[in-house]
């Protein structure tokens, strides 16, 4: 039974829907990294979305990657792709934030625009970003791809149904050995964690539940590396009987059999839990698991696919089809992850002020009694 269905999560956006659009529009690429490499261009092919051009600095990462995926146009420049561009394309910016202002400015003035998190390294960093899109008119969202995870989608769809109630605790719990090495552009930053990673969770908190009212945090580096803040404990606070909490540790170096990686959504009548196998026993992963409990045990929840590269397909088509007329949303509009951001600055503020001191001058002395 809904208690109360006024609640964000039984009123989901209908562009949370897994639907591709009919008319896709060319897409150019800005970075040729990684994550483009292993996620990107495999899911815009498995989509069949059309890739006009691919853009770096290294151009010669841009022209393998457009080896192995049949991209006609390969350049060392925005400004170049920009002149080459088809005048409806989509511009994939994927570089790292501190690009995004040269990158932005770049682009000609009402763009489309897919963003990746978070927006600025630091709150004067978003604050910039910001102005920039404003000024120029762009038509800008945020590839907030765990909102498209399959297992999230069809998490979503069950709670939407009111198959497990009134959410009552969210909860989303990671403890594996984050191989940081991996991607060296992040290992320099004065914050990793939450910016890098825990930005996923909290972004998908907000999209069932809304924006918190407050939110407390600690996040604190490992005593033997010298990158930054590895491990962060967040509760998001809400007017209403929720609990809403971020868990994560990537320093656990103990072997696979203790790893974990899940959310938990419980709600009044059951409760969802999803394994994200991709971020265990990285980079070999595990497998995806969806399963609800309604009262008579488990049992799974089918869906096809996973986070990578299936999610980023969704990412970029809610865009394509807000672009196109067939959506009149846009969920993931940078608007929207600005308030992501907002969360995300509020958790550095909170970890700084350290919290409530117990009034220890209050206790006895040993002994005392």
């Amino acid at each position: 039974m809904i208690e109360s269905p006024d609640r964000p999560e039984f009123a989901p956006d209908p562009g949370y829907r897994p639907i591709l659009p009919s008319r896709p529009r060319p897409i150019v690429i800005i970075g040729a990294g990684g994550i483009v490499r292993d996620a990107h261009l495999p899911a815009y092919r498995k989509a069949g979305y059309p890739v006009a051009g691919i853009v770096d600095v290294a151009i010669d990462r841009a022209r393998d990657l457009a080896d192995r995926y049949r991209i006609d146009r390969t350049h060392g420049s925005v400004t170049e792709a920009v002149a080459a561009a088809p005048d409806d394309v989509i511009f994939d910016c994927a570089v790292m934030p501190e690009h995004y202002v040269q990158v932005l400015s770049a682009l000609p003035d009402g763009a489309a625009v897919l963003l990746q998190k978070p927006i600025g390294n630091n709150w004067s960093d978003t604050l910039a970003i910001m102005d920039v899109i404003r000024s120029k008119g762009l038509i800008a969202a945020v590839n907030t791809q765990l909102r498209f995870a399959p297992y999230v989608t069809v998490a979503r769809e069950a709670i939407a149904r009111g198959e497990i109630g009134e959410l009552y605790d969210l909860e989303v719990v990671v403890e594996v050995n984050t191989p940081w090495e991996y991607f060296p552009a992040v290992l320099g930053l004065d914050r990793l964690e939450l910016n890098m990673h825990s930005i996923h969770h909290l972004d998908l908190i907000r999209s069932f539940v809304g924006d918190p009212e407050s939110v407390s945090c600690s996040t604190v580096r490992h005593p033997t590396k010298q990158h930054a803040n590895s491990r962060s404990a967040i509760v998001l606070h809400y007017d209403r009987p929720l609990r809403a909490i971020v868990c994560t540790n990537h320093d656990h170096r103990f072997g696979p059999d203790h790893e974990q990686s899940f959310i938990k959504w419980e709600g009044t009548d059951g409760a969802i839990r999803a394994q994200m196998g991709v971020l265990m026993d990285y980079p070999q992963g595990r497998a995806d698991r969806l399963e609800i409990n309604t009262g008579d045990g488990w049992r799974p929840l089918p869906f096809d696919g996973s986070w990578f590269p299936d999610a980023f397909m969704y990412s970029m088509g809610v865009l394509q089809r807000h672009l196109t007329g067939e959506l009149r949303t846009l969920p993931t509009a940078v608007s929207d992850v600005f308030a992501t951001m907002a969360v995300l600055e509020a958790g550095y503020t909170a970890n700084d002020r350290g919290g409530v001191r117990p009034d220890y001058d209050a206790c006895p002395d040993p002994g005392d009694y």
